[in-house]
């Protein structure tokens, strides 16, 4: 325990002072105790209490005055406070793959389901930002406590072309450093700044998290394992999901799925189901089955850590797992309020147990 105006403790100096008063009384009744020649009369006038009771009184206005002092000097404790001022970024793939559907009634659909229950259910104060990345990466909804917001945006996911895990990592970086002073934008160089081996040897890292989904590999941007390199710089763990199954199935986006940037020169859809012209699936196959090596690189490079889900019930108890893979932070909580109340009781105690004594 801590003060805020711990000189104010000077004035434990007044009970203590007291004390050495009450004694010292005490001391000086005895040698004034008048000689009476029967004992037993003092007896049978005396009132039966136990000898300890009768200094319960002052040792409660004692009491009473030491919780004063203490409360004076505005004690402070530092106590375990799950989430609260934590931000979680959501990093969603909405690339065309995200049509798949091996689960039903696509992967896209299962996600924002999942993601929609996670946003609804946390009632711990945590801030949730959402990053929608393709062969782009682009902040939705910046770190909020509005869960209309965040539902509504991700119920308004479209796809697009591509997939760039280094460049989700990175803008989810940013997100972040927006709402944390500790945290640096992706733009500094940290790299011959910090102790990495020093933060290793620690296993500290800021509250705040990122969370990416996907279901493929990197087609473009920045190197996935250089992104990680970074959000460990910045001691922000990324926990990556690889979500999907291993067989690639046919890609069919509902209408409202389909974004403007699904489209590209030759490429369209029939029904829903992505016209790839002469390209096939297995042409795609690179880009369009997890790439699990990566995913668990960035994973043990963050501090994070890497979840496997191929339905929508594996899915949504990946993000039910999530909180309990949040450290718990560290908060001063200032108590003066707890001491002057005990003060108060306490001297209440002593006026009515000294009624009850002279009764």
């Amino acid at each position: 325990m801590s003060f805020a105006w711990p000189l104010l403790l000077a004035l434990l100096i007044v009970p203590a002072l007291l004390l050495v008063a009450y004694l010292v009384m005490l001391k000086k009744r005895k040698k004034e105790a008048i000689t009476y020649t029967s004992l037993s009369l003092i007896r049978e006038a005396a009132p039966t209490r136990s000898a300890w009771k009768q200094h319960l009184p002052a040792a409660l206005l004692l009491a009473s005055l030491v919780s004063l002092a203490l409360g004076a000097a505005r004690p402070i404790i530092s106590t375990e406070v799950p989430l609260s001022r934590t931000s979680i970024i959501l990093t969603l793939d909405v690339s065309l793959s995200m049509c798949s559907t091996d689960v039903e009634p696509n992967r896209l659909a299962v996600a924002q389901d999942a993601a929609r229950q996670f946003v609804e259910n946390r009632d711990d104060g945590t801030q949730i930002g959402i990053v929608a990345f393709g062969g782009t990466a682009e902040l939705i909804v910046p770190p909020t406590n509005d869960t209309s917001e965040l539902v509504e945006a991700v119920d308004g996911f479209t796809t697009t072309l591509g997939t760039g895990i280094g460049n989700a990592t990175i803008t989810a970086l940013d997100a972040i450093a927006e709402v944390n002073p500790d945290v640096e934008r992706a733009t500094v160089d940290l790299s011959g700044v910090v102790d990495r081996d020093a933060i290793a040897a620690s296993g500290e890292f800021v509250p705040d998290i990122v969370v990416l989904l996907t279901d493929g590999a990197n087609s473009q941007g920045v190197d996935p394992l250089l992104a990680a390199q970074q959000a460990f710089d910045r001691q922000v763990r990324v926990f990556t999901i690889g979500f999907g199954g291993d067989e690639i199935a046919e890609m069919v986006c509902a209408p409202d799925q389909i974004g403007p940037g699904s489209f590209a020169p030759g490429f369209g859809f029939d029904n829903g189901v992505p016209d790839l012209g002469d390209t096939t699936l297995d042409d795609l196959r690179p880009f369009l089955v997890i790439d699990e090596p990566t995913l668990m690189a960035v994973a043990d490079t963050t501090g994070g850590e890497y979840f496997r889900a191929e339905d929508s019930a594996q899915l949504i108890d990946v993000f039910n797992q999530l909180p309990s893979q949040i450290v718990l932070q560290e908060q001063d909580v200032e108590i003066t309020v707890a001491f002057l109340i005990a003060s108060a009781m306490l001297l209440v105690a002593a006026y009515a147990m000294s009624l009850r004594l002279r009764r």
